[in-house]
């Protein structure tokens, strides 16, 4: 087996092996060849080689994501590392362990004029969770530094920067390691949690909880738990698509039920204690009430960090949440009308909908109820940012659907680099349902070899941004189709053909019924499904919806 001759590079890799760091993907450059050759030379790691650095820093994204464990993304030295931001500040706030390996010059070659040199240490600072800036030598004070950086990666869930200084010669190998890395176990702390009676007195004696679940990793809650949260008569559960968590009694369309609402249904639906779990929120409306209505406690549950998005954030237990509902529950409930109230009200809007549904015309919101009604059952759902997060809330699916989002920064940059990368190692059907902007923006993850049979690409073609369409501020100006819309008359039929996937196109409902059908059946390569939809009716029929719910 080849070792890159670089002692430090060889440390690294020695590092990764031990701490069970398996998937590495690599940005091909000269300044990291010793790790390259490192890596792809040892039969333990897996390797992908992702050109575009944007793309491979979200495509690392999308592995750890799914697995959540380390996954090590590696770079040349100069600005190629700047292209993993975008990536890295999503893990920050999605709590994913991305590791970046950036290689670099020697220290004193920085601002000499020298070329592909830009000052790389700390680069990452604003959202960085460890910095691991090695010295060239391999030296037991590096080894501890890495070994810190990937311990940080995994305990508090997020990304780290270890920056790696090389000199030339780079390519040379051996056969056999010059150096051994010191092996350091650093503790790992028990969650040592316990609810005080306080709190438990307080939630038993409110007659109104809203309980608010964001992003959640599948079965994150123990069904014992969520039985008990769907029998209080005092709470209400409110889910969005990717909290992956369900009940019949959960409400998962926040803005089917809340935006009808007048001052008097808020102020009966405001609660006692919020209580909230998982990520970042998609809802507006939820926000908008919440801020205006706030709860007397707002109590949020995470082992590493608590927002306080309402204004009112009042406890934050540093648990998980099963730990955490098992000291909070008990089977005893306290009278209230507080379930019946809202689950009346949500029936009444169920009817709405689905009377409002039969009647609209083709548009973003006919397909998106076509596509939630039919995704097939037991596969993965990827969502691009912007307008399609938005129309899937409005819709109920399969529950053995998962879902998935970039919701940390809730950018459009890299959503089908991460729903490629996830489909890698997911082991399921995997489908990306994007709008056309941000599949145009992401356009080069489409350029790997990665691409698995099962992983197919709906992509609504509205023609431009749809999402500035339903914000305030909307005229028709050329100034508003240009630079907020980006207006533009593009498909992506030669981006299929060029990247060897399947293209089928829709533009009616019977074309959609016909093509989704062929879609669905092409097992053989990766396949796009590009609906397109028109593009000046669409906000409208977004905002007869809401108007109709009543």
């Amino acid at each position: 087996m080849k070792y890159p001759k670089i002692p430090l590079a060889q440390s690294i890799l020695e590092i990764c092996q031990y701490k069970g760091v398996k998937h590495i993907v690599i940005s091909p450059g000269s300044r990291n060849a010793p790790l390259t050759i490192g890596f792809t030379n040892n039969p333990y790691f897996t390797c992908y080689s992702i050109a575009d650095e944007r793309s491979a820093a979200f495509f690392a994204l999308g592995i750890a994501q799914q697995l959540q464990e380390p996954v090590v993304v590696v770079c040349t030295s100069g600005s190629a590392v700047l292209n993993y931001y975008p990536a890295f500040a999503e893990a920050f706030y999605s709590q994913i362990p991305l590791v970046v390996l950036s290689a670099d010059r020697p220290q004193h070659k920085i601002d000499i004029g020298d070329g592909q040199t830009i000052r790389q240490e700390n680069v990452f600072a604003n959202h960085s969770l460890f910095n691991a800036n090695l010295n060239e030598s391999a030296s037991e004070a590096n080894d501890a530094l890495i070994q810190e950086a990937l311990f940080v990666a995994v305990q508090q869930k997020g990304p780290v920067h270890i920056n790696v200084p090389f000199e030339e010669p780079l390519y040379e190998t051996v056969n056999a390691p010059t150096y051994a890395a010191k092996r350091i176990d650093l503790p790992i702390e028990g969650d040592s949690f316990v609810l005080e009676d306080s709190f438990v007195d307080c939630w038993n004696t409110a007659t109104k909880k809203l309980v608010l679940v964001g992003e959640l990793l599948p079965n994150a809650l123990q069904q014992e738990w969520i039985a008990v949260l769907a029998n209080d008569p005092s709470v209400v559960v409110l889910t969005e698509k990717t909290s992956n968590l369900h009940h019949d009694s959960f409400i998962d369309q926040i803005d089917t039920l809340i935006t009808p609402f007048k001052e008097d249904e808020f102020k009966a639906f405001q609660p006692d204690i919020l209580l909230t779990f998982g990520g970042m929120v998609v809802s507006k409306r939820i926000k908008s009430f919440l801020r205006n209505y706030k709860p007397t406690h707002h109590w949020h549950v995470d082992t590493i960090r608590a927002y306080d998005t309402y204004g009112a954030l009042s406890q934050h237990f540093k648990t998980d949440s099963t730990t955490f509902l098992r000291g909070l529950l008990s089977h005893k409930t306290i009278d209230s009308n507080y379930k019946t109230m809202i689950a009346a009200i949500w029936k009444d809007r169920l009817t709405q909908h689905n009377r409002y549904t039969q009647t609209v015309p083709f548009s973003d919101f006919k397909v998106f109820d076509f596509i939630c009604k039919r995704l097939p059952k037991n596969s993965q759902l990827q969502v691009s940012n912007s307008s399609a997060i938005r129309y899937i809330q409005l819709f109920p699916m399969d529950p053995t659907l998962t879902v998935y989002c970039n919701r940390g920064t809730s950018g459009i940059d890299g959503s089908t680099s991460t729903a490629i990368g996830a489909s890698v190692v997911n082991g399921v059907p995997t489908f990306l349902v994007t709008g056309d902007i941000g599949f145009l923006y992401d356009s080069n993850a489409l350029w790997n070899n990665y691409l698995q049979p099962n992983f197919k690409i709906i992509l609504i073609n509205n023609g431009g941004g749809g999402i500035f369409r339903i914000l305030p501020g909307h005229e028709e100006t050329p100034t508003f189709n240009t630079f907020f819309e980006t207006s533009h008359q593009l498909n992506a039929s030669h981006l299929a053909t060029m990247f060897g996937l399947a293209y089928f196109e829709a533009n009616d409902e019977n074309s959609l019924a016909q093509q989704y059908t062929a879609f669905l059946s092409q097992n053989e390569k990766p396949s796009i499904l590009e609906i397109f939809t028109p593009e000046k009716l669409n906000d409208q029929v977004l905002l007869d919806f809401f108007r109709k719910l009543v």
